[in-house]
């Protein structure tokens, strides 16, 4: 039995606070065991501060045996919650932290998939800058589906997001970073590879990777011309289709390019076959002071 009084329901005391951090480093290690490390406590203590948080939440927040570790419904939602409560304590840390002179902080950035390769990425560049002006600052980036850094950002799990304009929530201020081409490609073990000239009329008749992320019309457009026939999450699964000489897809030329030098990929049509993605930073519209965020938007711009 733990000697620390439950917290009446609807406030959250220190002790919970640090039950929450221990329930976040054992979801994030796969369980107890793998915890040990992370936390510097053995796996007894662990399992103690695990009761404690489910007997105070009321709640079984996981399943732990011979099977394995895994979580219950009620404890991914737990998981959830307790990672928005941990990021609202680093804002207010972050902004009483703002009243010093130097920055310091953390700024948590979520960035959709393969954009690293972009000869125009600002990004590294600001955080850079923010780094230099803040050696203190603790940059955390978070690789994820556009959607999800959305939620992430409206929640405030993330301080901003990089993802494609499309279908972003009102409650979001965006701000525009630059356009991602992308071309229709073909691998070198397909039967259009090797065609001197390519007959748009004929792209239709080949199977081809339809994706299963969100698209502006434009781009929405360009692939309902297409045979669909697989399906992929994000352009790394595209691109991993397209590379097995069975379909057509659709890339952004950054990331084809590595492949295109290897004579891996071709570009099929390049005058028609094309479309272009806005890509925008992403921010609360009606978010408190946050020196660090500022800091790296204006670096940013």
């Amino acid at each position: 039995m733990s000697d620390h009084p439950v917290a009446p329901l609807g406030q959250v005391s220190d002790f919970d606070i640090r039950l929450i951090r221990v329930f976040k480093a054992v979801v994030e290690c796969g369980g107890f065991s793998a915890a040990e490390g992370v936390l510097g406590v053995g796996r007894s203590a662990i399992s103690l501060h695990m009761n404690d948080l489910e007997r105070r939440l009321g709640l079984r927040l996981c399943q732990r045996g011979r099977g394995g570790f895994s979580l219950t419904e009620e404890g991914r939602q737990v998981y959830e919650a307790g990672l928005t409560l941990l990021a609202s304590l680093e804002t207010f840390r972050t902004e009483v932290n703002g009243l010093h002179e130097s920055l310091r902080g953390e700024l948590n950035i979520g960035i959709t998939d393969n954009l690293v390769s972009m000869p125009e990425m600002r990004i590294t560049h600001a955080l850079a800058e923010l780094k230099a002006r803040g050696p203190e600052v603790r940059i955390n980036i978070a690789m994820e589906a556009p959607d999800s850094i959305a939620r992430g950002v409206v929640d405030g799990r993330l301080h901003v997001g990089v993802v494609p304009e499309v279908n972003l929530p009102s409650s979001l201020a965006s701000e525009a970073l630059y356009d991602e081409r992308s071309l229709l490609y073909c691998a070198d073990s397909h039967p259009l590879f090797a065609e001197t000239v390519v007959d748009p009329q004929r792209l239709g008749a080949h199977e081809a990777v339809v994706p299963g992320y969100p698209l502006p019309d434009a781009a929405r457009a360009a692939h309902a011309r297409l045979l669909g026939a697989a399906t992929a999450s994000d352009r790394e699964g595209a691109a991993f289709l397209i590379l097995t000489g069975c379909y057509i897809g659709y890339l952004p030329d950054h990331l084809a390019a590595p492949w295109v030098a290897a004579g891996r990929l071709r570009a099929l049509c390049p005058d028609t076959c094309r479309y272009r993605i806005p890509l925008v930073a992403i921010t609360q519209r009606d978010r408190r002071p946050h020196r660090v965020l500022e800091a790296f938007l204006a670096a940013l711009g």
